[in-house]
């Protein structure tokens, strides 16, 4: 199955951008080989408007709103008080530390000369080479353990945000009941309850079907178009599509 996931609103965008950063970062910086270690240039530059902007998680999504909400499911015997106080120690735990933190997050790397020195170059099609950041070459000579060293003490500086990101959208996704739908005709449209604020939609579907979703949505409606790749180009498939969707709020 794959998974889609489409943001209601431009918070839960940036957040899902943010994610897909930190997830690739972890991914790359164990790797030994240079060719294949992420640039310090590329994934730590963040929104590229001087170091990762730190979203207002601790105002409009912050620690006591998100409590409050936890807090309304006490009471109910679906729920073990256990693991709910746990979740609720772990989100005041995330958003101390993110508090804690001066400045935006991330604002040592933006004070990094040698970083943003690569970062300035990272963006024009094969500026890294060595002869237009030579200590940028010598660097990733060093041993794959210094280099590592380097990109998780780097790294470090974003790891309260991205807990804090992490525990905010699992909390999100946590939020919604899947439901079995079909797009007859390759298409469906449904109209969303009234009285409800939906934040992110997420669509599972088999991927031997050979379809993808075009997704789009707001408060009042969600549309779903499924195409297919046929000749080097998407074409709207008619054919009955069924699939799973969730609705988040």
């Amino acid at each position: 199955m794959i998974l889609y996931e489409y943001p209601f609103n431009e918070r839960i965008r940036t957040y899902l951008r943010l994610e897909h950063l930190f997830r690739r970062l972890g991914e790359l910086i164990p790797r030994s080989h240079p060719s294949t270690t992420t640039s310090p240039g590329d994934d730590l530059r963040g929104d590229g408007r001087g170091g990762p902007r730190r979203p207002q998680v601790g105002r409009d999504e912050g620690p006591e709103r998100q409590k409050n909400t936890l807090n309304g499911y006490r009471g109910n015997p679906a729920i073990a008080e256990s693991v709910l106080d746990e979740v609720i120690g772990t989100l005041d735990a995330c958003f101390n530390t993110l508090n804690t933190i001066p400045g935006k997050a991330g604002q040592p790397l933006t004070e990094n000369d040698w970083l943003m020195s690569i970062r300035s170059r990272a963006s024009i099609p094969g500026g890294t080479c060595e002869f237009d950041l030579p200590g940028y070459y010598a660097w990733q000579h060093n041993t794959p353990d210094e280099r590592r060293a380097d990109l998780e003490r780097w790294a470090a500086t974003l790891a309260p945000l991205a807990e804090s990101i992490t525990m905010l959208l699992k909390l999100l996704r946590d939020s919604g009941s899947p439901q079995k739908v079909i797009a007859a005709g390759g298409q469906l449209q449904q109209t969303l309850p009234q009285g409800r604020t939906f934040q992110l939609l997420r669509l599972r579907i088999d991927e031997k079907m050979g379809l993808v979703p075009e997704i789009s949505a707001n408060r009042l409606i969600v549309s779903v178009r499924m195409m297919r790749q046929e000749n080097d180009r998407m074409q709207p498939s008619t054919d009955a599509a069924p699939f799973e969707l969730t609705l988040c709020a």
